[in-house]
């Protein structure tokens, strides 16, 4: 049969089971494999989201990007049947091309988001911790992910808007991953009512530094056990070394769980060390960006083929969804007298004793 014939990334070394590099090792509908990109200047005038996500099991490829600037939230979004070529990186208006694998990328838009980018690595690309997630009985989610950072030159325009994106004012992150996470429409109501989510606690903290770079991460259940942590100093030239077991403070927007600020207890007793952070500008990522619990579009879902969507969002109007799902924040960072700059991506939602969040409906006073 046709479908069955080896597809050209067939012909190199690369397999890692006895299959075609067409198929992935599991059959879960839930296997996915993505990447998203961060750019953002370091006066808070502008904040670039941008991804693409190839599902195979359930045939789809589909990317988006998200502009925020101000009040607004731009939004273009594409998905498409999945094809056999794997290195074309491309879906509708949206493109990553890898000009130089773990080193140099460019990123290209022209819809309502328009968008000519070079993403250049600062530094090497950094192993996060393995992921894995039970319900009951049942892995939910199981994936790796490495992070880079580094910097972006080229030019980004919407709503009549146009940003000149300079290495020295602009900053870089991304974060590629692959796995088994779970997709809409997924089955479970037997375990999801078995098993009720109780909270939620995410902190995933890249911060470029001129000579260095800090990769902080932790997830937290309701009670404050840590089911994912990290803390990793990055030196070009020098070993990578841990910082011990992050320690987080956040000073949040009374009447909400929007972070305004926090500080980041790392090292140990020798040797303390205080990351603070300083939020400029946010991104709900279920805000046009398909994450969970988006209502209008998300990852992984079949639209047709050569579907493509914009939006435009008013962020001064309450977002109820975005409460329940995870923001991208823009900040700016101290750490041992040094300025950086990074993504603050945080999400708390349901109970979380150590931050005195009782339930679903609580925030801070």
């Amino acid at each position: 049969m046709a479908d069955d014939r080896p597809v050209p990334l067939d012909e190199y070394p690369v397999h890692q089971v006895p299959l075609s590099m067409k198929h992935v090792a599991t059959g879960d509908r839930n296997a996915y494999d993505r990447c998203i990109f961060h750019v953002f200047d370091h006066d808070g005038r502008a904040l670039l989201v941008l991804g693409l996500g190839v599902y195979p099991n359930v045939g789809v490829i589909d990317a988006y990007a998200t502009l925020r600037t101000g009040d607004t939230l731009h939004a273009v979004r594409a998905s498409d049947a999945l094809g056999d070529d794997r290195m074309r990186l491309a879906v509708g208006p949206l493109r990553i091309e890898v000009q130089e694998p773990l080193r140099r990328f460019r990123l290209t838009c022209d819809d309502a988001i328009s968008y000519d980018l070079t993403w250049t690595a600062g530094f090497p690309a950094l192993w996060e911790p393995h992921h894995a997630q039970r319900r009951g009985g049942r892995l939910t989610l199981e994936g790796r992910r490495f992070v880079q950072a580094g910097g972006v030159s080229g030019v980004i325009r919407a709503g009549g808007e146009e940003f000149r994106v300079e290495p020295g004012g602009w900053t870089g992150t991304r974060d590629r991953s692959w796995g088994v996470r779970p997709l809409p429409g997924e089955e479970g109501g037997r375990l999801a009512e078995e098993n009720p989510a109780e909270g939620f606690h995410w902190i995933w903290c890249p911060v470029r530094f001129e000579d260095r770079f800090l990769m902080v991460i932790t997830q937290e259940d309701a009670d404050g056990y840590r089911t994912l942590n990290d803390a990793t100093l990055v030196r070009p030239g020098g070993p990578d070394r841990q910082l011990g077991w992050p320690h987080t403070e956040i000073t949040y927007r009374s009447g909400t769980r929007h972070p305004e600020r926090a500080v980041v207890h790392l090292g140990d007793a020798q040797k303390p060390h205080e990351l603070e952070a300083e939020i400029l500008i946010s991104s709900p990522l279920a805000i046009g960006a398909g994450y969970p619990p988006a209502d209008d579009w998300q990852h992984g879902t079949w639209r047709g083929r050569s579907w493509t969507d914009r939006r435009t969002y008013d962020m001064t109007v309450p977002h109820p969804r975005a409460a329940y799902g995870v923001t991208d924040h823009s900040a700016r960072f101290r750490l041992d007298g040094r300025t950086g700059h990074g993504i603050f991506e945080h999400g708390s939602f349901g109970r979380h004793d150590p931050s005195g969040f009782t339930g679903f409906d609580s925030v801070a006073p």
